[in-house]
């Protein structure tokens, strides 16, 4: 009897010995997770949709690309820039396969270009806008520049010795879109010189000049923008010296675009009557 009852008690604490979950679970090897593969590739490659291309998205630079020397005005001032992000424009992507069986290093020449200018345009090729930045008001609707001031500052002109005056910084940059393939970079430098004010009669003239030498024929945003620009102002114009020595001194079709552009004007005027 002691030892009937001492077997089935000692069964049942036996049993439940071994139906007790163990706190540890021991694991296999294929039970544990792979090691993390490490990836040697671009990480932004991998990223990027293969139907667009990254060219679409300056601030998204391939850092890890070569490095290229630019040298850039009479000066020869140098700048360094990432090859991937200069291919961005089709004049570099150019200029840099034909540096492709350098072995010194990649070196760009740039002798017409001014510094200022070159330093807007790589700015923009890296952050997608150049200094002063464009703002955009949502709750009212409307554009401003960053930190603008009335009236015209040494920072909104580059001199130039070849026009023998100040030039628009906006109009050198949007000259300078228009010789690297850049249309982008020319709609943002057309926009913010829209949106300056207060600056002088002669300031707007040697600009136009400049406009017309370097842009073609055809170009109809530049051009029109300076004639649109002489005619809303015409009164500040007409009082100017500067205006009349210009128009004495031709050697521009800037002022017969001019006068068909004011004739125009005048025959809209005439018949809205």
């Amino acid at each position: 009897m002691f030892t009937g009852s001492r077997s089935k008690s000692y069964r049942d604490s036996f049993s439940q010995r071994v139906a007790k979950p163990t706190t540890k679970k021991q694991r296999s090897f294929k039970e544990y997770p792979s090691a993390k593969r490490i990836n040697t590739h671009d990480p932004l490659s991998a990223q990027t949709s293969p139907t667009k291309s990254t060219a679409s998205s300056p601030t998204s630079p391939h850092l890890n690309s070569a490095i290229v020397t630019l040298s850039v005005g009479p000066s020869q001032r140098l700048f360094a820039a990432h090859e991937d992000v200069l291919a961005r424009a089709p004049y570099f992507a150019q200029a840099c396969r034909a540096k492709f069986f350098e072995t010194s290093g990649k070196r760009i020449e740039l002798p017409n270009e001014e510094p200022e200018v070159f330093s807007a345009v790589l700015e923009y090729l890296y952050k997608g806008d150049y200094s002063p930045r464009l703002v955009h008001d949502k709750k009212r609707a409307t554009w401003s520049i960053e930190d603008a001031t009335s009236g015209e500052s040494s920072e909104s002109t580059v001199y130039i010795n070849g026009v023998g005056g100040a030039v628009l910084k906006d109009t050198l940059i949007y000259c300078s879109a228009n010789r690297y393939a850049l249309p982008e970079l020319q709609r943002l430098a057309l926009k913010k010189q829209g949106l300056q004010s207060g600056v002088q009669c002669s300031t707007i003239l040697s600009s136009a000049r400049y406009a017309y030498a370097n842009t073609p024929a055809n170009d109809s945003k530049l051009r029109a923008h300076y004639l649109a620009l002489v005619i809303r102002s015409r009164n500040t114009f007409k009082r100017s010296g500067t205006m009349q020595m210009e128009m004495e001194m031709g050697g521009t079709p800037l002022f017969f675009d001019l006068f068909v552009a004011m004739v125009n004007h005048l025959d809209d005027v005439t018949n809205a009557r």
